[in-house]
Formats: structure tokens, C-alpha cells, sequence
């Protein structure tokens, strides 16, 4: 499965590096200093249910390169988005 995953922190490091781990294509989707730390060192995860890495790791600030995904994760805080439309029902 490809995955994008906007957001490499906590949560989307933790979800897409799990995906990665278990075979799927991920790519990251991240900037400046945390874009360079993916693309030298990978991606290390400390967690509870097991620290892990996972390197090497495909990584980029622009989203256009990206060809067709099936699945965006978006682990983003909710002030890095705009706001929803107002036609938009949950």
C-alpha cells in the first residue's frame, strides 16, 4: 500500500514508521531541520511497545512529488490546517 503521511512527529512518525515496518510504501511529508534529520538518519522511534527504526526513509517537502497514494495520514495539529468549510458536515 503507499502511504503519505503529513506530519512526522508523534503521531504520524509513529503510525507511518509502523506502516513502513511492516512493508508498505511510506513516504513522509516534512520540512527544514526534522525533513534533513529523516533524510540522514531515518526515523527512530521510543515507544512502549517497543522502540524501533526505520532507515532508510523516503522523505520530502513537496507533496507534488508524490504519484498516486492510497491512504494520507495527516498528523498535523489542528492550527497547521485551515479551517473547515462551512458546508463541510462530520
Amino acid at each position: 500500500m503507499r502511504i503519505a503521511v503529513f506530519g512526522s512527529g508523534g503521531v504520524g512518525g509513529y503510525f507511518g514508521g509502523r506502516l513502513a515496518l511492516a512493508g508498505n510504501d511510506v513516504t513522509f511529508i516534512a520540512r527544514g531541520g526534522h525533513l534533513r534529520a529523516l533524510r540522514s538518519t531515518g526515523l527512530r522511534v521510543d515507544s512502549i511497545n517497543g522502540d524501533f527504526t526505520v532507515s532508510p526513509v523516503r522523505a520530502t517537502d513537496d507533496p507534488a512529488q508524490l504519484n498516486n497514494v492510497d491512504v494520507i495520514i495527516l498528523g498535523v495539529k489542528a492550527w497547521q490546517i485551515g479551517e473547515r468549510p462551512t458546508a463541510w458536515v462530520p
